[in-house]
């Protein structure tokens, strides 16, 4: 039964939300007074300020993260008849941008109740057109990119990170961004830092460098260092691939910008969240959280759960509702690609394909985190996520 004695708040805690203070307006507003709103120099500069901050050479940016994967693997020279390896237990972008190009994905299930790409698996579906593998970092956690990469250098492949999750994160004591060919970061209202919508790739890769800029840009380049005829005029620029009007504006680099120098407090924050739920969770039986992980640590995009009985499952909508109900809006991360209608139709999966993905997603909730999740905040999800559940036992 729930306890009656718990209040219902007014305000929803969402799982997720941006923070944004006066120096991210006026660093916007600074741009829109300003004569370029596109194309001027706030661009440049948060990617230098990206590649700086994850120790990188090089870094791109885009309008979404979808755009980025797109690019990242447009830069990687994905194309009809390519199979490009990845987990289904992520959002549809990490196999999207693979279909984009022409490329087929080919999924590896995550390893049983850890939601990162299980790499034993990886081998055992590398063929002769495997091109690249997209592992994805999820809730923060940093990927297995020691194997991967051991993988990927064996049969000549080409990793891009989908770092989504992960700005901040590190791995082995590196920076998530200087592990692997190419990283994806995504700047949604929702992740790390935001640009609004937009995204970025870092590389070390120089070539990789000038094909993702030309990407971003319709394929036209106006560097004539670049060209491959005469310059015929100052106004001449060639299109050189067939690209996208992938380009973020300056109003959102410009607050990417003010929101990265607040990147290690807004990760603290969230470390501490973790923490006190993790404390305020540890005798609880009828959930499990994320196991601890020595080797690396998490940017904690998401606080994930797992439901553990048997009613609990059974009743997974009816408890997310009654949560919602009061005002504690819990998600779910995520539901599985090969179970989307599309993938299905497409390429004949069914339930029963990738168990440990499915299971994870019947059993997983994504509790509120956020820099400006409150104390008093998140006792009253701890409280109410106590009194629901345990009225499904």
């Amino acid at each position: 039964m729930i306890n009656r004695n718990v209040k219902k708040i007014e305000i929803p805690i969402p799982y997720g939300r941006q923070t944004i203070d006066r120096a991210d307006i006026k660093a916007v507003t600074k741009v829109l007074e300003s004569n370029y709103l596109t194309q001027g120099s706030a661009v440049c500069e948060f990617e230098d300020a990206m590649a700086n901050y994850c120790g990188a050479k090089y870094a791109v940016a885009f309008s979404s993260g979808t755009a980025a994967l797109h690019g990242a693997c447009f830069a990687a020279n994905i194309s009809q008849g390519d199979e490009v390896i990845t987990t289904p237990l992520t959002f549809a972008a990490s196999a999207n941008c693979i279909l984009y190009c022409g490329g087929t994905p080919v999924f590896v299930d995550i390893q049983k109740n850890i939601p990162l790409i299980d790499t034993t698996e990886i081998k055992k579906k590398v063929t002769s057109k495997t091109k690249a593998i997209i592992p994805v970092d999820y809730s923060g956690v940093p990927a297995d990119y020691f194997e991967i990469n051991k993988i990927a250098r064996k049969y000549r492949l080409t990793v891009i990170a989908d770092a989504a999750h992960s700005l901040g994160a590190s791995y082995k004591g590196k920076k998530v961004g200087k592990l692997v060919d190419m990283t994806v970061f995504s700047f949604h209202p929702v992740k790390a830092i935001t640009t609004g919508e937009g995204g970025m790739v870092v590389t070390d890769n120089k070539s990789f460098y000038e094909r993702l800029k030309l990407f971003h840009t319709h394929g036209i380049t106006k560097d004539t260092q670049q060209f491959k005829r005469r310059k015929v005029g100052p106004w001449y620029y060639e299109m050189q691939e067939l690209g996208y009007n992938y380009r973020l504006t300056d109003i959102g680099a410009a607050l990417g910008l003010s929101q990265l120098t607040k990147i290690d407090s807004f990760i603290k924050r969230r470390q501490e969240i973790s923490d006190l739920y993790k404390e305020a969770f540890a005798k609880f039986q009828l959930l499990q959280v994320l196991p601890e992980f020595i080797d690396r640590t998490s940017a904690w995009h998401l606080f994930p759960i797992q439901l553990v009985t048997a009613r609990q499952l059974q009743a997974k909508r009816q408890l997310v509702e009654k949560l919602h109900e009061y005002r504690v809006i819990v998600q779910v991360h995520y539901i599985p690609i090969h179970l989307y209608l599309f993938y299905k139709k497409i390429f004949g999966y069914k339930r029963g394909d990738f168990r440990n993905s499915e299971n994870y997603y019947d059993r997983q909730l994504s509790l509120p985190i956020f820099p400006r999740l409150t104390n008093k905040q998140l006792r009253y999800v701890v409280s109410t996520v106590k009194n629901v559940l345990g009225s499904f036992v």
